[in-house]
């Protein structure tokens, strides 16, 4: 059984260019699938995932709803599917929203700092992360990417200091292309990780160094998708020298436990 803690999904009308602007926005990164949800279910099965974090970010406030609306809907389809909503720093009934989609099933949300152009520990985000709490959501977190300031790892180690009980999961080994400051400011402290989109640029040895370090129990399977190859990502998994047990909570476990948790 898998947990993939980490899949957007988009309509299918739009799904082709959202996924073509993803991989511009990320240098030509390589785009795997379209990113449909019926795609990410028949492609995930293939490879023996069962169950999936559903996600996207709402660029503007006018996207906060139709995006929350599209999720819960897709997971009322789609029994594999976790639904995580979004926010945006600038929509005003943050709190009726949040409220709304939790009661809808919304375990979390998904938020990506450097598309929504928001520092993680700005204090604008106060409130939402307030909310959050107060509803026992988790935050999915964009982590790092050194061409901008807004989700470096010194950030989220100011967010977790400040809201200890905000469940925080900071994608990418937590922080796209800075894991050296996720090693300095993060590994070890009460975060968890996913290990989306990370693999093709963050060596195996470095990978092991902060899993070990950080503790297998923090770590969460995530494929990116549409933009991964879950066979590619798994198989990288196997090469990690994990026991049976650690990587059963990886790709498993530690995901049931957070969410049973939610």
């Amino acid at each position: 059984m898998i947990i993939d803690f980490h899949a957007h999904i988009y309509p299918e009308k739009i799904a082709a260019r959202a996924s073509s602007a993803i991989s511009v926005f990320y240098e030509n990164a390589p785009m795997a699938w379209t990113g449909t949800a019926e795609e990410l279910i028949e492609t995930g099965k293939k490879a023996g995932v069962s169950s999936y974090v559903v996600c996207s970010a709402a660029t503007s406030p006018a996207q906060v709803e139709v995006i929350n609306n599209f999720i819960i809907k897709e997971a009322q389809k789609h029994p594999e599917f976790i639904p995580f909503g979004t926010m945006h720093q600038d929509y005003q009934n943050y709190a009726e929203e949040l409220e709304r989609i939790h009661a809808a099933g919304c375990k979390g949300i998904k938020l990506h700092p450097d598309f929504q152009h928001f520092a993680v520990d700005d204090p604008i985000m106060d409130k939402i992360y307030a909310k959050a709490e107060e509803l026992n959501m988790a935050i999915l977190f964009h982590a790092g990417d050194r061409r901008y300031d807004y989700s470096g790892p010194k950030r989220f180690l100011n967010l977790i200091t400040k809201r200890p009980n905000l469940k925080v999961i900071a994608a990418h080994f937590g922080g796209y292309t800075e894991w050296e400051e996720s090693i300095h400011y993060l590994v070890g402290k009460n975060i968890y990780f996913d290990t989306s989109s990370s693999f093709w640029k963050l060596p195996l040895d470095k990978a092991k160094e902060m899993i070990k370090n950080h503790g297998y129990e923090k770590f969460l399977f995530g494929s990116d998708f549409p933009m991964w190859d879950f066979k590619g990502e798994l198989n990288t998994i196997d090469q990690l020298g994990l026991s049976d047990k650690e990587k059963e909570a990886v790709l498993y476990g530690n995901a049931k436990k957070l969410l049973e948790s939610l």
